[in-house]
Parts: structure tokens; C-alpha cells; sequence
């Protein structure tokens, strides 16, 4: 389980550098994808399933409203990707700083233990989250039903706004 969630950390970090590098909004929204799914990997593997589950839901609803408003303004027709020089550069460059950073502070994360909550299964008596998931939908339910109509609104709006009158991303070039 340990190497599991040094994958997922490596992933994390890895879309990190590539939004940070950002090239085009098509490769930005797909680095933040896998960013907010390797945070939520990290939540799984420190005992939150549903809680990582519904927060990667209402992740990808935003996401998915952030996404076509950055498509519909910068319809650009040949997209920077990451293999080009100009993305590449600060993304190795960004790489070679976290790597120095992460062996100066190798020591310190080693020494401090890390064992996810797989390995404690002896210890827990009962499961943390079940009463939580309780109280969201007996008491939040309405607020997770308004929240999704509002993400819902949400991209209409956007999706109207940068309609304008030549369709925003649709017209001809």
C-alpha cells in the first residue's frame, strides 16, 4: 500500500508541474483532472473513500464549467502541447526543483513514519466516515442537491456568455 501512495504522490506531483507549465488550456484542465484525482487517491488512502468520492465529483462539475469557459475564449487552432520547447523547458525546470527540494528534505519526511490507514486495520474499532455519511445526506442533503443545480446554472451561464454572436469556440476561423 505504501508504494501505491508513493505513485499516487509522484502523479500528484507530476500534475502539478503540469499546470504550473501550462501550455494551453486543453492540457491545464487535464493536469488539474489528474491533480484532483491523485489528491483524492491520497484521501482514499489515509481512510476517506466517500469523502473523496463526492469531493472529486463536485471537483469535475467545476472543472468541467472552468473548462469550456478557458476553450470558448482561447480557441486556439494548433494548441501548445508539452513536448514543444517553450512548455518544455519550464517544466524541467520545475522538475530539477522539486527533486532538490525532496532530497534536502528526504531525512526529515523519512524519519517523521507515514503508514496509510489500510495498516491500522487492528486498531479501529469503526469506520469514521459512516456517521458522517449519515449526517451529510440527513441534514446536507438539500445543500448537495442546491450545490449541483448551481454548478448546473453555472455552465449554462458561462456557456451562454461566451456564445456572444458568432457562437464563441464554433464559429469558422
Amino acid at each position: 500500500m505504501t508504494i501505491v501512495m508513493c505513485l499516487v504522490l509522484v502523479l500528484l506531483i507530476l500534475g502539478v508541474v503540469a499546470v504550473a507549465s501550462n501550455p494551453s488550456p486543453y492540457f491545464a484542465a487535464l493536469g488539474l483532472v489528474v491533480v484532483a484525482a491523485m489528491g483524492c487517491g491520497l484521501l482514499i488512502g489515509h481512510g476517506g473513500p466517500f469523502l473523496s468520492l463526492v469531493l472529486f465529483l463536485i471537483y469535475l462539475g467545476g472543472m468541467l464549467v472552468v473548462f469550456a469557459y478557458a476553450v470558448a475564449l482561447a480557441a486556439e487552432a494548433y494548441p501548445e502541447a508539452w513536448g514543444e520547447l517553450k512548455v518544455l523547458v519550464p517544466m524541467v525546470v520545475y522538475v530539477l526543483v522539486l527533486t532538490v527540494l525532496i532530497v534536502a528534505l528526504w531525512p526529515a519526511w523519512f524519519n517523521s513514519g507515514w503508514v496509510p490507514s489500510s495498516d491500522m486495520d487492528e486498531l479501529m474499532v469503526l469506520r469514521g466516515e459512516t456517521s458522517g455519511v449519515a449526517l451529510m445526506y440527513s441534514m446536507g442533503g438539500w445543500m448537495l442537491i442546491i450545490s449541483g443545480w448551481v454548478l448546473l446554472l453555472t455552465l449554462f451561464v458561462v456557456l451562454e456568455l461566451t456564445r456572444g454572436l458568432s457562437r464563441g469556440a464554433l464559429r469558422a476561423v
